[in-house]
């Protein structure tokens, strides 16, 4: 007996369904899993998953970690990684760029007292700028290098004024305030067009001056590297640069009671050259690196 046209074309379909999910749904992804368990992809189908000495796993080689303690301050025997903006840093479920450019060099700055819609105090808003410098600031003082960057204020903010002129854009300053130091801090310079510069005062409205950056007297070339201050676009990423690691050798040797040679030589052995030879960077990944030194240099707490 012939089947309707309509009942054909819906048992076709059927059949095609069933196919395809036994294909794709069921065949496909044992077939993957198997391939996964291969030698030379079984770690890396697990998560490339990192264990310590005693066998127990304390991260992965494809995703950065802190190593600071309970208060969020670096511990001085680790090299630190590169900053995080992927929750509250290094968070998978969060991954994420700060989404800040090279325009974000105002703060938004706290108001004593204020509060949010949840009752929480007011934190203001840090701008890229001022978070680039805080992190120089901290870095240089870590590793005993110079952290002064252009545009930075010594106290480790961005250092940008607000500069008022008398024909609005135009003609004599007449007013400037360092908008990202709040009263009743030092600015840091004491004029600028002739007329002394203000502290800022939280909560004022100084939108009718001209961003006006002052670059300073720093270097043109930082001492601390720029993947020291600026979080990758995943905010996940393992590695720093090699000079990066180098500005922390001193450090790490004098906390392990070694010296400097022998650490750089094992920032040496983890740094990987660039992909094909010529494809990124030459970077080091934290992680291994700082199990190789709890395996060859242990100090105690």
């Amino acid at each position: 007996m012939r089947l309707p046209t309509w009942l054909a074309q819906h048992l076709a379909a059927f059949r095609a369904v069933l196919v395809f999910t036994a294909l794709l749904g069921l065949a496909y992804p044992l077939v993957m899993v198997g391939v996964g368990q291969l030698p030379g992809l079984h770690d890396r189908a697990e998560g490339s998953l990192v264990r310590s000495a005693d066998g127990n796993v304390v991260g992965s080689s494809l995703i950065g970690q802190s190593f600071t303690d309970g208060d969020g301050n670096p511990v001085p025997r680790y090299f630190q990684s590169r900053p995080s903006a992927a929750g509250d840093g290094y968070d998978p479920t969060a991954t994420a760029a700060s989404n800040l450019g090279p325009e974000s060099v105002e703060d938004t700055l706290p108001v004593p007292g204020a509060v949010d819609a949840g009752g929480n105090p007011d934190e203001g808003t840090q701008s890229l700028l001022t978070q680039v410098c805080a992190r120089s600031k901290t870095a240089g003082e870590l590793d005993g290098v110079d952290g002064r960057r252009p545009f930075c204020t010594t106290d480790g903010v961005g250092a940008v004024l607000r500069v008022f002129h008398r024909d609005g854009l135009t003609g004599p300053v007449t007013r400037a305030v360092s908008v990202n130091q709040p009263c009743p801090a030092t600015p840091f310079v004491g004029t600028f067009g002739g007329v002394p510069v203000e502290c800022a005062v939280p909560g004022q409205d100084y939108s009718g001056g001209l961003v006006t950056p002052v670059r300073g007297d720093a270097p043109a070339e930082p001492a601390v590297p720029a993947d020291a201050v600026t979080a990758s676009g995943s905010g996940l990423d393992p590695h720093i640069s090699p000079a990066y690691a180098k500005i922390q050798v001193t450090r790490v040797a004098r906390e392990r009671h070694t010296t400097p040679d022998q650490v750089r030589r094992l920032v040496e052995e983890h740094t990987a050259g660039r992909d094909l030879g010529f494809l990124g960077e030459p970077r080091v990944n934290v992680l291994e690196l700082n199990l190789a030194l709890d395996r060859q240099f242990p100090v105690g707490g």
